[in-house]
């Protein structure tokens, strides 16, 4: 097993300040690298084919095409159905979380999220990567 040296993310939220903060702190850990940003979903869907992330951090309200319909465009095509999603986001009723899971959203974090457990996911996610090489 060759351990992969980092993992490719695309943020995805409609909030500047929230893709500023998570952007900053993915790009303190070593094993990430941020490969671009996007405000909504029309806009991840097309970066989501051009840059081939390993793994996208989706906010759930967005303008033109929100989290849950990104989610289902994702899982719907056959070239991105594996990108494990990281759901980051404000609303943390137990409805929206069954949603996610309905949906194939892999991890769902609430607002504050706790930045160790999102960069232990990342963690997770070097593993996998690296296991498929």
């Amino acid at each position: 097993m060759r351990v992969r040296d980092l993992i490719r993310v695309l943020v995805i939220d409609d909030s500047a300040f929230s893709r500023q903060a998570i952007t900053r702190m993915l790009e303190t850990s070593p094993l990430v690298k941020v490969v671009g940003v996007a405000r909504d979903g029309e806009e991840a869907l097309r970066k989501a084919f051009e840059l081939q992330p390993d793994l996208i951090t989706l906010d759930l309200e967005m303008p033109r095409m929100d989290g849950f319909d990104l989610a289902r465009n994702i899982r719907g095509d056959e070239r991105l159905r594996g990108l494990p999603i990281i759901m980051i986001t404000s609303r943390i009723a137990e409805k929206h979380r069954e949603l996610a899971r309905e949906l194939g959203v892999d991890h769902y974090l609430g607002k504050p999220y706790a930045e160790d457990e999102l960069l232990g996911l990342l963690r997770h996610y070097c593993a996998v990567s690296a296991e498929a090489y």
